[in-house]
């Protein structure tokens, strides 16, 4: 990056805030919530929403639970003007939903703006002029007190035109690059627009302190509004909002540390959406929350569905890390994490305390409509715990723990000569190429066992199968089925072995499950080897494994 000249930037400057307390806070409740995306969203995209677009998303937004919703700026467009009028002559506003809109303080802008909202029973009219040192220098020219006549006045027009309002009329007012504003004016114009419009009880105005530009770290924006929150008369009768945008890639801590510092309303956007790097994102400061125990009365149950609408109605797509709805954030490649997701997967299944504790996982993702299915996926980076989840969890083979470093093995080497991931049929069709593939040297053809002694609980073995094409029957006696059919092959096959371990469990629905076999051999070299095989009848699922083992050590 080119080295900029010296006074080109400089720090931000810190807020005076003595005894600041939002550092010793914790969010124990919702906010107001207030959807922006018809509005701020909607004018950042390329090309901006139809009519049927925004009804869809209109739609959403309600069944998602958001009661305040800023439907556009009806004075702007034709497009913006018909919405709101939709909205009122189909009836699709209900009666405990505040549409919000959008004006400047401009006479013509407002009339057209009340013309918009006839017959709505609810609204917030939502009245902004820009603040900041840069705006006022820069674009108006104008001083301080020039600035709050300009406010003053849009207040006494929204006022005028509120009192013949056949509805409830609300005021929300936005010194508009709130964080480019000195602290002490921006306190001023906001007591001087609530003092014009008549504050009390029964008439609370939202005084929204936007940061229009992120210019600073978020624990400045938090000292901010506490500063401002100390320092508006009648606060008690204020709702404080916030409106970040991600300039600086930190709009959810900034909004979360400002919740903190007294905040009582946020506004953002499903997925970001916004001009530049976006507004703040209501999904994942409403997840947050949710994953500390705060119900964000908001519901994202189906997050598959929010996205699909959003990104059809935008013409964007969502980032595969995006938190919470990416296509990826539930999906571990690591080895390592793959080993503890699968653990802890296992372990959540098992215990009584719902508490969700998984690794890698801080929210359980059936909650938001997705399922483990996508969780762990297989590159060569993955390690065996991985492809011993996946086995199981998408082919029913629960795999000895022993046995995971072989597989991990075999699949890795495919990984790597491939260099890409594996999709889970194509690891199934490694692991049965490997344990069920056709036989190099030894072929399991039938057996009889038969009870020798009840009091030593010895059984014989008849054992009929193929070496090298021929074909070969001999007994054998053990302590068991496995035991006896292992001494009778001994009998004429000539490679040393020793059977290490033996694991079964059922395959399938219980009426007609199948049995799965794994067997551990080990060969006159001390290496060890797994074999697997199924089969309705539990003995000779058995002893295909010990066979299955067998052509992988002695092929």
């Amino acid at each position: 990056m080119k080295q900029a000249s010296e006074g080109k930037y400089r720090p931000y400057p810190q807020v005076d805030l003595p005894n600041r307390i939002w550092p010793t806070r914790t969010i124990t409740h919702a906010p107001i919530w207030c959807s922006v995306d018809l509005r701020d969203g909607n004018q950042a995209l390329i090309t901006p929403m139809n009519l049927d677009q925004k009804l869809r998303l209109f739609s959403l937004l309600l069944k998602l639970g958001f009661k305040h919703i800023e439907v556009g700026f009806p004075s702007a467009s034709k497009v913006e003007f018909d919405f709101l009028r939709t909205l009122v002559e189909q009836n699709l506003i209900p009666a405990d939903v505040t549409v919000q809109v959008l004006v400047q303080a401009r006479e013509h802008l407002i009339d057209k703006t009340f013309e918009a909202l006839a017959g709505v029973k609810k609204a917030t009219v939502h009245l902004y002029n820009s603040t900041s040192v840069a705006q006022r220098k820069i674009v108006f020219g104008k001083e301080q007190d020039e600035i709050i006549e300009l406010a003053l006045a849009g207040v006494d027009m929204v006022k005028a035109r509120a009192a013949k309002h056949e509805g409830e009329i609300n005021l929300e007012y936005s010194p508009e690059s709130f964080t480019g504003t000195e602290l002490d004016y921006a306190a001023r114009i906001c007591n001087a627009v609530t003092d014009r419009w008549g504050i009390s009880a029964q008439r609370k105005v939202i005084i929204n302190l936007p940061a229009t530009v992120e210019m600073a770290t978020p624990n400045v924006y938090a000292d901010q509004i506490e500063w401002m929150s100390r320092h508006l008369t009648n606060r008690e009768h204020v709702l404080i909002s916030t409106h970040t945008h991600n300039d600086r890639g930190t709009s959810v801590a900034a909004t979360e540390l400002a919740l903190l510092a007294g905040a009582d309303r946020v506004e953002g956007t499903l997925l970001s959406n916004g001009e530049r790097t976006g507004n703040v994102d209501i999904i994942t400061l409403a997840l947050n929350m949710y994953t500390q125990g705060v119900d964000p009365q908001l519901d994202f149950s189906d997050l598959e569905t929010v996205v699909h609408i959003v990104e059809e109605c935008t013409d964007m797509k969502t980032h595969e890390r995006h938190p919470y709805v990416g296509e990826l954030v539930y999906t571990a490649f690591s080895g390592s994490h793959q080993d503890a997701i699968n653990k802890g997967l296992a372990y959540q299944r098992t215990k009584e305390d719902p508490f969700w504790e998984v690794p890698y996982l801080p929210i359980d993702p059936q909650d938001v409509g997705r399922n483990y299915e996508g969780i762990i996926r297989i590159n060569s980076q993955s390690g065996k715990g991985g492809v011993a989840y996946v086995l199981e969890d998408k082919f029913g083979y629960s795999l000895p723990k022993k046995m995971h470093p072989e597989i991990g093995r075999i699949v890795q080497q495919v990984t790597d000569d491939a260099g890409r991931e594996l999709s889970a049929e194509e690891i199934l069709a490694i692991f049965e190429k490997t344990y069920f593939g056709e036989p190099h040297h030894i072929e399991f053809i039938d057996y009889a066992v038969m009870l020798e002694s009840a009091k030593d609980k010895m059984v014989k073995c008849v054992l009929e199968y193929t070496y090298n094409g021929k074909t070969i029957r001999s007994e054998g006696q053990g302590n068991g089925p496995i035991d006896a059919c292992k001494n009778a092959l001994m009998s004429e096959y000539p490679n040393i072995f020793k059977i290490r371990s033996y694991s079964e469990h059922s395959f399938g629905e219980l009426s007609s499950a199948e049995a799965i076999a794994y067997i551990e051999i080990e060969n006159d070299k001390l290496e060890t080897f797994y074999g697997v095989s199924r089969d309705n009848d539990i003995t000779i699922a058995s002893i295909k494994a010990m066979f299955s083992a067998l052509n992988r050590a002695f092929a």
